[in-house]
């Protein structure tokens, strides 16, 4: 494959976050939207994390944007004209693990649903598929083209036919593209476990709660959701259906369409319980950080700030207490142990304790001591315990850890389905 470089400067960026996708080789599909520039960040986001990039263009991507400088983001020729004798499609298709089309055109999404290989995007698309290898989708246009019915039967069609969509963000009248490390998330965890939690429901709390004793000041702690949210996205991309519940998030964003915002420890109890009532959901997973005391009295006004005031505090109630209570058979129950220890052994011995009390199937452990992981991180370091069994998780994304969290539950759910 002489038209792979491996020695190419721009190279030099893989591997940097991360190696989930080392060893993979992507094909990148472009279409003519205009929101083909963030295809870019797209194709550097998946070197960054050990993939190799081929980028394919339609011509009239080619409008828009020079091939040329796609071809010093990866490192790779760039293939935008017709394919001829040297039957690239079927080489490309032979050669990668799987394709994206980001950003994908109405005009492309009808040809490739029905079979029109006229153009290199959709011809090495159709190769793809016909070689069993991933294709997913990202549709970007106008809301009322994406709304129309021929374009909304086309998505179900593809979706029939296996093709992955990932939906756009909708803003206004726009279907647009999403932030790129969305795409590349859901292309990693579709490389690495494919579909594999389908056919289960799967609820998540996320975040901190808070505890106002005036109307401005509250009691919290320092949770972000980014925990939490990483399951939830990660159960997502897998093909599970998926419930969020959070409390205030910082600078962490999400897609899950099925989300409950909350604030007060009990407003997330009242959302878990009804969730749980009416989502019904196979796993659950408690990773929010929900405030264990709140005050006594709350102030109607604004306590003045003149004068120290002083606060009793009252015990919440407990969100995984009334989960245990209320949870089926069927249910895989996570719960989390946040702990500030010395020593591994004093973690784990705190995380049993927890997981005998509450019956918990499974029980996620970490230092929440230390400053480099945890808490407003976007890494942390876990010991994962289910039965007899314990699986350490060495300092890394938490993206990777909430893989590895759903791989040990969706063990479980299945073992309970048999």
């Amino acid at each position: 494959m002489s038209w792979i470089w491996e020695e190419h400067p721009s190279k030099k960026i893989i591997g940097e976050h991360g190696k989930e996708l080392e060893g993979k080789r992507l094909v990148l599909g472009v279409t003519s939207s205009v929101s083909l520039y963030k295809s870019i960040d797209v194709a550097r986001a998946i070197m960054k994390n050990g993939g190799n990039v081929t980028v394919v263009m339609s011509e009239e991507a080619t409008r828009l944007v020079n091939p040329t400088l796609f071809e010093w983001a990866t490192g790779n020729k760039v293939f935008h004209t017709r394919f001829g004798g040297e039957g690239g499609h079927i080489l490309l298709a032979e050669t990668h693990d799987a394709m994206a089309i980001v950003p994908s055109t109405a005009n492309t999404l009808a040809k490739l649903a029905y079979g029109i290989g006229d153009t290199p995007v959709v011809l090495t698309a159709l190769s793809m598929l016909g070689s069993n290898k991933p294709v997913l989708v990202l549709p970007t246009m106008h809301k009322q083209l994406y709304d129309s019915p021929q374009n909304r039967e086309v998505i179900k069609k593809l979706t029939e036919q296996g093709v992955i969509i990932h939906k756009p963000k909708f803003e206004g009248d726009k279907a647009k593209f999403p932030e790129p490390w969305e795409v590349v998330w859901h292309l990693t965890a579709l490389l690495a476990r494919g579909k594999d939690l389908k056919g289960l429901k799967v609820l998540v709390t996320a975040g901190a709660t808070r505890e106002y004793f005036d109307p401005i000041r509250f009691i919290s702690n320092p949770s972000t959701g980014k925990m939490g949210v990483a399951i939830a996205m990660e159960a997502h991309y897998r093909g599970a259906e998926v419930s969020l519940v959070h409390g205030p998030l910082c600078n962490v964003s999400h897609s899950i369409e099925r989300s409950v915002e909350v604030e007060t420890t009990d407003e997330m109890l009242n959302a878990v319980v009804s969730e749980m009532r009416i989502f019904d959901p196979d796993i659950i997973a408690l990773a929010a950080a929900p405030v264990d005391f709140k005050p006594v009295m709350r102030e109607s006004t604004k306590i003045k700030s003149d004068t120290p005031p002083t606060v009793s505090f009252t015990i919440t109630r407990k969100i995984i207490e009334e989960v245990t209570l209320r949870r089926k058979e069927k249910t895989v129950l996570v719960g989390f142990a946040a702990e500030t220890v010395e020593e591994k052994k004093d973690l784990v011995a705190y995380a049993l304790q927890k997981k005998e009390k509450y019956n918990l199937d499974i029980i996620v452990a970490n230092n929440v001591g230390r400053k480099d992981i945890g808490f407003a991180s976007e890494e942390n370091e876990v010991i994962i315990i289910r039965d007899k069994k314990q699986y350490e998780i060495p300092k890394t994304k938490k993206e990777v850890i909430a893989r590895r969290i759903l791989d040990v539950a969706g063990e479980v759910a299945r073992e309970k389905m048999r």
